[in-house]
């Protein structure tokens, strides 16, 4: 008796090892790439019909694993260039969220809050005024076919206080030159931001324009982010090529994410798609700020804290998986778990059929399933350049797609969406 007790023990042992083996090892082939040259054959294709002179895509688990990577670059465009996992590429407005990850740790280590008023740190701000149509409309109650007719503005003192949220959630009133109002572009443009020869310098220029909304009032892409660096410059007494470095990219131990270019590299060619013909772009043509861009100089100290930064794929992918990892990374944690869950909580855009974002974080939803081009629940980010990332927290993956193109031809900026469907195809086969 007590031998055929011991024998059922065993073999009931021996079948839960079994169940968790066989668990074990589902997870392991939903990570794998069952078809890798179907990924190949989609990314080849946007490169060989001239969409893109580059385009590199790197995906790693949440321990830094390489799962898939694959490089397809236009010779005719790109002559003797190869590209990889750490070629530099301008990210632009995938800087926003590593701002927005220095603020957050700054109002952790409590040398911030987030409803402090912006005008503490930048007096400068205090009396900025907000353009409004001369019927006294709001600017954002236009459509985008006809905001020329919002022209001449006239200006309204701000009928609320800017805080530091604000700018983490574009509700502060900021902008880019590309809003499609002629008589507000004009005026970023005639700025000329990039080329202000630091931050204060920066500050002075802001402070003669004119928000395009009261503080709060909705959602409004722009240059909020780079403001929220230059209130955690004046909060720190430090710049922020110094916070990042000090704070994220030191002790996380990343080399590949930084705001000025290491010796002896050189960034890929700026090109554009806006002809209809992919080829170099011209001064002006990348036109976000007007006729300049950032220039990465050593002897430039501006640090634009959401669209001024440099970083490898690889480089990026690694504060991307700090980002899966809840805030740690190679043994430090540089966010509390409850920090990051509120970078990817809903905050702004909750009415929107594709999703809603969160701290300058979209997150998916059901809509990209329906449509194959992945499902609910990815971290997504890119930048001006066609940029991207998004993290998969299910599955605990990053994907970094990079290129360097501006207004790319239709059909073009499809790429994202048919490689995420085309990987997340091969993902939910493995998975049934």
């Amino acid at each position: 008796m007590e031998r055929s007790i011991f024998r059922f023990a065993i073999t009931f042992l021996w079948i839960i090892v079994c169940i968790s083996c066989s668990n074990n090892e589902d997870k392991k082939i939903a990570l794998e790439i069952s078809n890798p040259d179907g990924l190949d054959s989609v990314l080849n294709h946007y490169v060989d019909e001239g969409f893109y002179p580059f385009i590199y895509v790197r995906l790693e688990d949440i321990d830094g694993n390489l799962i898939y990577e694959h490089s397809s670059v236009n010779k005719a465009l790109l002559p003797g260039t190869s590209v990889d996992g750490d070629t530099w590429i301008r990210i632009w407005s995938m800087s926003k969220i590593v701002t927005i990850s220095v603020a957050l740790d700054l109002i952790e280590d409590g040398i911030m809050k987030l409803d402090d008023p912006v005008s503490k740190y930048i007096p400068e701000f205090a009396n900025l005024e907000v353009a409004v149509s001369n019927e006294g409309k709001r600017l954002t109650e236009y459509d985008w076919g006809n905001r020329d007719q919002a022209c001449p503005i006239q200006l309204v003192p701000n009928d609320s206080v800017m805080t530091v949220l604000h700018l983490i959630n574009h509700e502060a009133g900021f902008y880019y030159a590309t809003t499609g109002y002629p008589c507000l572009d004009s005026l970023v443009a005639a700025q000329n931001l990039p080329t202000a020869k630091d931050s204060e310098e920066l500050i002075k220029r802001l402070s003669k324009l004119p928000l395009i909304q009261h503080s709060g009032t909705d959602y409004f892409y722009g240059i909020n982010t780079t403001v929220l660096g230059l209130v955690a410059e004046r909060a720190t007494g430090k710049d922020l090529n110094q916070l990042v470095k000090e704070r994220v990219t030191a002790p996380l131990e990343i080399t590949g994410l930084q705001y000025r270019l290491p010796d002896d590299e050189k960034l890929l060619p700026k090109f554009t798609g806006r002809d209809s013909i992919l080829r170099k772009a011209n001064r002006g043509e990348l036109d976000i700020f007007g006729p300049d861009v950032p220039d990465y100089e050593w002897d430039h100290p501006l640090y634009l804290g959401g669209e001024g930064m440099v970083a490898t794929a690889d480089g990026y992918a690694d504060f991307v998986r700090m980002l899966l990892n809840r805030g740690e990374l190679n043994g430090y944690r540089f966010l509390e778990k409850e920090t990051v869950e509120d970078i990817y909580a809903q905050h702004t855009q909750l009415d929107n059929a594709y999703g809603y974002n969160g701290y300058n974080l979209w997150i998916s939803g059901d809509t990209m399933r329906i449509m194959n081009q992945g499902e609910a629940g990815l971290w997504i980010g890119g930048g001006y350049e066609c940029t991207y990332f998004w993290a998969d927290p299910k599955r605990n993956f990053v994907g970094i797609i990079m290129s360097q193109n501006n207004e790319v031809r239709p059909p073009g900026y499809e790429l994202n969406d048919k490689f995420r469907g085309e990987l997340y195809q091969q993902l939910w086969e493995s998975e049934n």
